[in-house]
């Protein structure tokens, strides 16, 4: 069976494209910061009758990456990362003259740096597999400027440039950043509490990601929408 590392499985989008694949028979390593989210998306993830290792952790920490990464090799090897964890680096968002640099610096560590040390973690099981893959969870604020959006929207800005130069840098794999749109997610809650406007539940953007990977286009960004409306 493949096997996928997902990071930030335990709600949201994580959660439901692990369900999606966990439903396709994949084997899966999953990590969340909270031990007791974690455990019961993996005991659902279990259901489908597949090898689920719900490991909790912060992605900023080396040795957990290290942990992740060995568990898929205890698994048989590596075909998928998902580089989904991410942080705001305000809750709610404020604009920049008000955005403490701890903060930003949270989401640089958390959205940039572990997520590029997770994929030197895991290159060498990448490469082994004969279809290996990076998905980089992005977001509309990396390429628009949206107000209060600034600090998040630099990071993911950021993760869009380490996932295009990884995939020119790695010819064999496929390296997709991916803008998923708007979600009804905790996330966005946190980021803009006050806006309650009507957003589609992160199950129904999952059918891009996994287009992605039953078509395997080039190495690029992509956006959900657009691989919705297109089927």
């Amino acid at each position: 069976m493949p096997v996928a590392i997902i990071t930030g499985a335990s709600k949201g989008l994580g959660r439901a494209l692990a369900a999606a694949l966990a439903e396709r028979g994949w084997d899966l390593v999953v990590d969340a910061r909270t031990a007791s989210a974690l455990e019961e998306t993996a005991g659902t993830l279990s259901a489908h009758g597949t090898r689920v290792e719900a490991l909790p952790g912060d992605v900023t920490d080396a040795g957990h990456r290290a942990r992740l990464v060995a568990a898929a090799r205890e698994m048989g090897g590596l075909d998928l990362l998902v580089n989904n964890a991410s942080a705001l680096g305000a809750e709610p968002l404020v604009p920049l003259a008000a955005l403490g640099l701890q903060g930003l610096r949270r989401a640089l560590e958390v959205n940039v740096v572990a997520a590029l040390g997770l994929v030197q973690e895991a290159l060498p099981l990448l490469r082994a597999s004969a279809a290996g893959a990076v998905i980089a969870v992005s977001s509309d604020a990396a390429a628009e400027a949206y107000v209060t959006w600034g600090g998040y929207g630099a990071s993911k800005a950021a993760l869009d440039q380490l996932a295009a130069v990884l995939g020119v840098e790695e010819p064999g794999l496929r390296v997709w950043a991916v803008d998923p749109g708007d979600m009804a997610t905790d996330l966005y809650t946190a980021a803009v509490p006050d806006d309650d406007g009507p957003r589609p539940a992160p199950e129904h953007v999952v059918p891009a990601f996994l287009r992605l990977l039953d078509e395997r286009p080039v190495s690029g960004r992509y956006g959900a929408p657009s691989l919705l409306e297109e089927r």
